[in-house]
């Protein structure tokens, strides 16, 4: 069995996947910033490896969970 027309409606699919220039420069400041809170620990304050990349992974997470909670709002129109 063949499917010669899309299944889909317009209206109904998902966008193109085109990023704004905003949200590129955002991640990009994060990615930074990730960087730098990790480089402070290490350097600055001595606490060791392990402990900087902990630090930094668990600002990344909680920086992950309110990029999806407001992207969910954003979403659902609250």
């Amino acid at each position: 069995m063949t499917v010669d027309h899309d299944v889909l409606p317009e209206d109904d699919r998902a966008p193109g996947g085109e990023v704004s220039t905003a949200t590129l420069i955002g991640y990009a400041i994060a990615a930074v910033g990730i960087l730098g809170w990790f480089l402070f620990g290490l350097l600055v304050q001595r606490q060791g490896f392990v402990d900087s990349v902990g630090e930094s992974a668990g600002a990344a997470f909680g920086l992950l969970l309110a990029v999806s909670v407001v992207g969910m709002i954003r979403h659902n129109g609250g």
